[in-house]
């Protein structure tokens, strides 16, 4: 039998074809991280967590709860990343380039944790596209400062401190989609953590399920927010500022706990009159405070509330990390050197 007649130069020229595009395809997919879901409520959903912050490590922070996601509940995840693209190594402080956006064309959910991105363009239409479909969103930490646009560029509005003609986009993304955009630290950063005390209006939502009092605490300080929160935003967990960064620390005397402020909340959002979507949100979760069984637990719920899956959570949900998670203190120019989506598998 003849392989493309008898010369050797044609053969090894089609073998270097077919090695060269697998090669390109395995370089393509090294740019992020896809965990198959295992058996679960989650099965067939497609969850899109994109990280990309230079302070509170959610590269670790999402590529353990897309393990968590996947192998106790079922979900498909795809993992986004800040990539360097002359290394192909996560760099956190790479704020322009976040590859794979397009897998939100198939996502049922996007979990975002980035802080003060400037994306290209075609990047940022993806998840404008998203968006504008009424698709669910689950927004960590500094999501609420999530992109950083300057002006003359197509999502401008997007941006932190918009102020600009568009009205419906003021104060950007965290403002008008999540709930509310950066304002301050109100617990003193590095210095006072958190304690999470289910909202009394909250004790019977799905998502606070299997979670109580205390339940949730992590080193990272509690933001302030503008009171109250917007439309039909309804808090679900209040953030204790604590005196010290252990669990059991007493809470500050003063002002800072009365009132509390939400550090997770759920409510609606549409874009410029499109579909509405459900969204949830905490000000919590950098990697360090996914250390806290009941704070996974609360993403967890969180995920299956957001697909519409709320009748399938758990009485108490399954967290358990998947691997060693051993998670970097947070802080600038923390994050491992050296990484790739690769190694996070």
């Amino acid at each position: 039998m003849k392989f493309f007649g008898t010369n050797p130069w044609v053969v090894f020229g089609v073998v270097a074809w077919i090695l060269g595009v697998a090669t390109v395809a395995t370089r393509a997919d090294d740019r992020w991280l896809v965990v198959e879901g295992s058996e679960g409520p989650g099965k067939g959903k497609h969850v899109v967590l994109v990280s990309g912050d230079e302070e509170y490590r959610s590269e670790e922070a999402l590529s353990q709860l897309a393990k968590i996601l996947a192998k106790h509940h079922g979900f498909r995840c795809t993992v986004l990343y800040a990539i360097d693209p002359a290394t192909g190594e996560i760099s956190p402080n790479k704020v322009d380039n976040i590859p794979g956006l397009e897998a939100l064309r198939t996502a049922d959910l996007m979990v975002i944790a980035t802080r003060f991105r400037n994306l290209p363009d075609d990047q940022m239409k993806e998840i404008d596209d998203y968006l504008r479909k009424g698709k669910p969103v689950v927004g960590m930490r500094t999501a609420t400062h999530a992109f950083k646009i300057p002006e003359g560029r197509s999502y401008v509005h997007y941006g932190n401190h918009y102020a600009g003609e568009r009205k419906e986009w003021a104060d950007g993304f965290g403002r008008a989609v999540l709930g509310e955009h950066w304002i301050s630290h109100h617990g003193k950063h590095g210095k006072e953590s958190t304690r999470g005390i289910v909202s009394p209006t909250a004790t019977n939502h799905p998502i606070m399920k299997g979670i109580r009092d205390g339940d949730i605490w992590g080193p990272t300080d509690v933001y302030g927010v503008r009171l109250p929160l917007p439309g039909d935003s309804k808090p679900l967990v209040m953030g204790q500022v604590l005196s010290d960064m252990t669990p059991d620390s007493s809470p500050v005397a003063g002002g800072k706990n009365d009132p509390m402020m939400p550090v997770a909340w759920v409510k609606s959002y549409s874009v410029e009159g499109g579909p509405s979507g459900r969204v949830f949100t905490t000000t919590m979760g950098g990697a360090t405070d996914l250390a806290s069984e009941g704070m996974r637990r609360l993403l967890v719920n969180a995920c299956y509330w957001a697909v519409g899956l709320e009748n399938a959570i758990p009485e108490r949900s399954v967290v358990d990390p998947v691997g060693t998670y051993s998670p970097t203190p947070f802080g600038f120019n923390t994050a491992k050197k050296g990484l790739k989506p690769a190694d996070f598998r």
